[in-house]
């Protein structure tokens, strides 16, 4: 391709080689599972490779389409995502299971409009603070607005209840604020802020309460609450250097819960080792030196916006659930983006993906 229309190699060579890595995981990772669930050991496989299919496909669309495309769908789709977080929540509408109300059911496809959110937010921040880019060391202006918009949309996540998802926008919300030019007091005052709010959040929460206790000291609930954690331990522990062969992973065999969504890295330990684990997390790294770089490339407000935003949320939700599994960080039900299973999340970061190629264009 030519030097105007070549995007990023580095980016897509990282995108699409966590793609595979993914796509092995998940088959490796369920197999068992949903043999023993559904009769089909490819069952949650097949869905993933659909979802990889579709995701493509709209990677390569949005990497073909220029930002000011993005800019014009800031507002409906924010008014189209405030509308599917309403809907949800309400009985006969939103799909429950395992106690939270987060999905729609479209053509026998369940679909989480939380992830189209993150989506939508960045997509809004990127354009609001844009367009106010003199004013926003203004508080009532380059500020409160933001908030007000951002803490609607987390509120309705954490109703679900999603306080992960909420908690990664709200840091992505204030990095973006930062990035944009406000003020250290103001970012501070919002900070101290949410402290209370989250606070309630967790202690309101006896669930919640219980997982922080857990981070604190896994061992003092060994069997229970600290069962998930001590199982991730024990897999990276067995993996060693080199990992114990690929599909040959021990804790999946229903020790080590979600291994195929929320523990997939931990799997990934065990069976292709230290090595593995650090080369999967060298491919995030890459995205997000690369994104970093590019946006500080880029002179156009929009575009700079949009291009840190989408980094920030794709590595964010990346480090969040490595540092989860690992024991770094409390139990958030958070997938790592590209490989955990899961077809809304699969699609949409293979959309951010190709929203970021298309950001790279003749910036290499």
């Amino acid at each position: 391709m030519r030097d105007g229309v070549a995007v990023d190699g580095w980016l897509f060579f990282a995108v699409a080689a966590l793609l595979a890595v993914g796509i092995t995981m998940v088959l490796s990772t369920s197999y068992l599972y949903s043999q023993e669930r559904f009769g089909d050991g490819t069952y949650f496989f097949r869905k993933q490779l659909i979802a990889a299919g579709v995701g493509l496909v709209a990677l390569f669309i949005s990497a073909l389409l220029p930002p000011a495309a993005y800019r014009r769908f800031a507002y409906p789709l924010l008014a189209l995502v405030l509308l599917l977080l309403i809907l949800i929540l309400l009985p006969g509408i939103g799909v429950e299971r395992g106690g939270a109300r987060r999905w729609l059911s479209i053509g026998g496809f369940a679909f989480q409009p939380a992830e189209l959110a993150k989506l939508s937010l960045v997509l809004y921040l990127a354009h609001s603070l844009a367009k106010k880019a003199d004013k926003v060391g203004i508080f009532s202006i380059g500020v409160l607005p933001h908030l007000v918009v951002g803490g609607l949309f987390l509120g309705l996540i954490v109703v679900e209840p999603d306080l992960g998802t909420a908690l990664t926008l709200g840091l992505v919300l204030l990095l973006m604020l930062f990035v944009a030019g406000a003020k250290w007091s103001h970012l501070a005052l919002i900070g101290l802020s949410a402290l209370p709010v989250l606070a309630f959040a967790v202690i309101g929460a006896e669930y919640r309460l219980r997982r922080l206790l857990t981070f604190l000291d896994p061992w003092r609930d060994a069997s229970k609450s600290g069962f998930q954690i001590i199982q991730s331990y024990i897999a990276f522990g067995s993996g060693e250097l080199w990992g114990r062969g690929l599909g040959e992973s021990r804790q999946k065999l229903f020790y080590l819960p979600e291994a195929h969504t929320d523990f997939i890295f931990s799997v990934i330990g065990e069976e292709m080792g230290l090595l593995g684990a650090l080369s999967v997390l060298a491919l995030f790294a890459i995205i997000i030196v690369r994104g970093l770089r590019l946006a500080a490339k880029i002179e156009e407000p929009f575009s700079q916006q949009l291009t840190f935003g989408l980094t920030t949320l794709l590595g964010l939700q990346a480090l969040i659930h490595m540092g989860v599994v690992m024991g770094l960080m409390p139990t958030k039900g958070l997938v790592l983006p590209f490989i955990s299973y899961g077809g809304s999340a699969m699609v949409m970061n293979l959309i951010e993906a190709g929203m970021l190629l298309s950001l790279s264009r003749g910036r290499r």
